[in-house]
């Protein structure tokens, strides 16, 4: 097929000593560069879409128990639907408590918002306003509200989408989300951030990476907690398993949420065991306190939770209870050991509390939010042993009170008497409840942020609404870059001017052996 073409032209200057299979590679070589080079520009062309230039952004409210977090996150516009280039760029803490507790009120929720939202619209530019979504998410704080009083969860959230409607932003929606949905956002944005699902390689292509394992999530909010993994074995068909397609990849899941195991909503039920089993119902003593700590509580400060509704009192809520602390860190680990069933699994392998199906733990795990903030408090962060996490614990349980201040970078008495109990709970949790033990336990990781992006659902449910983890591979098949398009185009034209120069110098070279043979004819025919 190509000799023809590659004797042709030498032929025709009367070289028939033409070496034709150096000629027929590089002319391969030479039409196949080519025809890469057509190819790339045509597809580039084709796929060329038109963005403006500059930035895109987002913002996510994540509406807690406890307090409310803004969330701006933004991204180059000419690399919308990528991986990896969604960065949160500003975090505001909203004022107060979290929108649940305005339940009586529901018309002075907006009211917390608007310090925090002036900053947001310094952080996005004016123009850009209207064009940039926000959405909010409320987790386990009104997830109990709306079992307890409806009515006042709709108000709330009424009151805020009428607030945020008002807003110059595009406004998505407030949503309660429910705790599986908050365990698999978190587990999106962890693996998101470690860069577990898509990568660049060489041809600045998005791929699976090869042999990547995704990370397990660990969170725990003040009333709920998550865990979140790819399991090992078969994981069967049940409230707690789903099936995610990411880029075309496939994952059985294994995600559950415990209602009321939040730290907060366990030290409010911790507190009712504590009262239930003294004998005074006004002062109580906490050995989760540290020694020297004295505070005292409504009754509905304990009992107000619909977490301790089966703790209360058959009489009457005691109107003033006074704990004080003995900073016994045994006796803690004791009595907290009580918040958890463990006797509900009956022995089960695969259970972790309450009766509750749980393959065994596999792989690495991230740990943030609460855990994140108890590990801290006893200066842990990373991976450490299960030794040093209880060394640790019980070090900073036998401080006195007074010392804590000394102790702690950034002292708030609410968390301060409270991490010891903290740490004890989150161990039962985590040893006991979800089966960490001392080999696997190293392989938990306590973070609060991953590349400056902070760990929590909040980034993962943004890029689930946005559609920015598209569930088919197909769509990431995405023109080249300007740098790598350019660079590919020379290279491939470089071959190709390297092979046109060989065959020229094949076709000089063929006709000069041709010309010295016909002078040596000539010379030996004189002879």
């Amino acid at each position: 097929m190509f000799t023809g073409l590659t004797r042709q032209p030498c032929e025709q200057a009367g070289l028939k000593g033409f070496s034709r299979t150096p000629a027929i590679i590089t002319f391969v070589v030479l039409l196949l560069s080519t025809v890469v080079l057509v190819t790339i520009t045509v597809i580039q062309i084709h796929q060329k879409e038109v963005l403006l230039p500059g930035l895109k952004y987002g913002i996510v409210l994540d509406a807690g128990s406890s307090r409310t977090t803004v969330y701006v996150y933004q991204w180059p516009a000419e690399k919308e639907n990528n991986t990896g280039v969604v960065s949160e760029t500003f975090k505001c803490s909203v004022k107060g408590s979290g929108i649940s507790s305005y339940w009586k009120k529901p018309q002075d929720a907006p009211k917390a918002f608007e310090d925090c939202m002036q900053k947001v619209k310094r952080q996005v530019p004016a123009h850009l306003h209207g064009s940039t979504g926000i959405y909010l998410g409320a987790t386990a704080g009104m997830r109990l509200l709306r079992l307890q009083n409806e009515t006042a969860a709709n108000e709330v959230l009424a009151s805020i989408q009428n607030y945020f409607k008002s807003q110059p932003f595009d406004f998505r929606g407030a949503q309660i989300i429910s705790g599986q949905e908050e365990g698999l956002y978190g587990w999106i944005t962890a693996n998101y951030l470690m860069g577990n699902f898509l990568e660049r390689n060489l041809w600045h292509m998005w791929v699976h990476p090869n042999g990547a394992e995704t990370v397990g999530a660990l969170d725990l909010g003040g009333a709920s907690t998550q865990i979140s993994f790819v399991a090992e074995e078969k994981v069967g068909q049940n409230n707690s398993s789903t099936t995610v397609s990411l880029y075309g990849y496939k994952y059985m899941l294994y995600t559950h949420s415990f209602q009321c195991y939040g730290r907060n909503e366990a030290e409010r039920r911790f507190l009712a065991l504590l009262l239930q089993n003294s004998t005074t119902k006004t002062k109580v003593t906490n050995p989760c306190y540290p020694r020297n700590y004295t505070t005292t509580f409504i009754g509905a400060d304990v009992f107000g939770s619909l977490c301790t509704a089966d703790l209360r009192p058959k009489s009457h809520d005691p109107s003033i209870i006074t704990f004080e602390g003995t900073g016994d860190p045994s006796l803690c680990r004791e009595k907290v050991a009580s918040l958890f069933n463990f006797k509900a699994c009956h022995d089960q392998r695969n259970c972790s509390f309450d009766g509750v199906y749980q393959p065994k733990v596999k792989g690495s795990f991230l740990a943030f939010s609460g855990l994140y903030y108890t590990a801290s408090a006893l200066n842990l962060s990373g991976s450490f042993s299960l030794h040093t996490f209880n060394s640790s614990t019980w070090n900073f349980c036998l401080q006195d009170w007074s010392q804590l201040p000394l102790l702690l970078p950034r002292f708030d008495e609410e968390y301060a008497r409270s991490y010891c109990f903290s740490a004890h709970y989150i161990y039962h949790l985590l040893v006991h409840g979800y089966k960490f033990t001392e080999e696997t336990w190293p392989k938990i990781h306590f973070e609060k942020e991953v590349g400056n992006s902070s760990i929590g659902w909040s980034l993962g449910y943004m890029l689930s609404l946005t559609n920015q983890i598209p569930a088919e591979s197909r769509l990431i098949r995405l023109p080249i870059q300007p740098s790598a398009f350019t660079g590919i185009v020379a290279f491939f034209a470089a071959v190709a001017l390297l092979c046109l120069t060989y065959l020229v110098y094949l076709c000089v070279s063929s006709r000069n052996q041709r010309r010295s043979q016909n002078s040596l004819d000539h010379v030996v025919d004189s002879e």
